[in-house]
């Protein structure tokens, strides 16, 4: 049972707390029907809110704090793993995890953006925002990725780039587009999945890729819903209503062509049984690997993901 509950999960709360108060009871008397109901009760309550959520209510479920996080993932889904740290040049971006690890007999390079649980976590891993030495290491480890030919698993989990002064100084621009050009020339396979938000240039620096997937309940835009309503109604409370406009979620994405598979969550979302959405979530990862290798048997990844990008989106060629 979640410890954590958005607005609209009240009804779930208030089901879920009678569940734990009659589980606590200690009488002679049998509470299993009694118990039963309210769990089927219980269940037909996440169902239903689940099954109707708007764009707004999947963007709060993707900043859900008890959502698993990258490293809850690789650590869940390798059998080994050696993370690596820094740039080689200014520090080591706590923001970014990476390293090398294998999924079942395959090596490959694993980044990930990484948020914290609390308070003291989050001023540690900065929550979720890269600095330029974060783009700089990921650069880094997909270039050794590139040299031992292993295919590359990115893991998008922010809520943009780091927007400080010291960030800017140290060229937060021209790391995260250093990255863009560098991923498009990668020889080996790029999976990106958005496993919650994906903001802005924060998220694109790491997610060039050969096949983009977003687990059902996250979102990937070009600016957040609360900056899109600040610069448009100088009112961030509007916010769901950018949402909609912007159409930021998984299936808008597929829609559009941006995203190429949206990926089911347990009923109620991945923090309610990560167990399950990690097995979900490592079966896709071999799943989509094998496709990209598939897809690209005599090694022109440039000209696939030229490909690829260049279908995105409209425009109109005029002398």
């Amino acid at each position: 049972m979640a410890l954590y509950y958005l607005d609209f999960e009240n009804p779930i709360k208030e089901l879920e707390e009678q569940i734990l108060k009659l589980q606590s009871v200690e009488d002679d008397q049998d509470h299993s029907a009694e118990l039963a109901g309210l769990i089927e009760s219980r269940d037909n309550k996440l169902r239903e809110i689940y099954s109707n959520l708007s764009r707004w209510q999947r963007v709060q479920l993707a900043r859900h704090p008890e959502r698993p996080f990258s490293m809850d993932y690789i650590e869940a889904i390798t059998t080994e793993f050696i993370e690596l740290h820094g740039d080689r040049r200014f520090a080591d971006d706590t923001a970014l995890v990476g390293g090398i690890g294998k999924i079942d007999e395959r090596s490959v390079v694993l980044i990930g953006q990484q948020k914290g649980r609390n308070t003291k976590e989050n001023l540690y891993r900065n929550f979720g925002m890269m600095r330029p030495e974060g783009y700089r290491k990921a650069l880094r480890l997909m270039k050794l990725g590139e040299k031992f030919n292993l295919p590359i698993v990115a893991l998008v989990d922010t809520p943009g780039a780091y927007p400080g002064i010291g960030a800017e100084e140290r060229g937060q621009g021209e790391a995260i587009a250093r990255n863009l050009m560098e991923m498009a020339k990668l020889n080996v396979p790029i999976l990106a999945i958005v496993i919650g938000e994906g903001a802005s240039g924060g998220a694109l620096g790491i997610a060039i890729c050969d096949r983009l997937v977003m687990l059902e309940n996250t979102w990937y835009s070009v600016i957040s819903p609360e900056g899109c309503a600040s610069i448009l109604w100088h009112d961030a409370t509007k916010a769901p209503d950018a949402a909609d406009a912007m159409k930021v979620t998984p299936a808008d994405l597929k829609e559009m062509g941006i995203c190429d598979r949206v990926v089911d969550e347990p009923t109620g979302g991945a923090h309610r049984e990560p167990d399950t959405m990690t097995a979900i979530l490592k079966s896709v990862i071999l799943e989509e690997l094998d496709l990209i290798e598939n897809d690209n048997q005599d090694g022109s990844f440039l000209e696939s993901r030229i490909q690829r990008y260049e279908k995105i989106g409209v425009h109109k060629e005029t002398e």
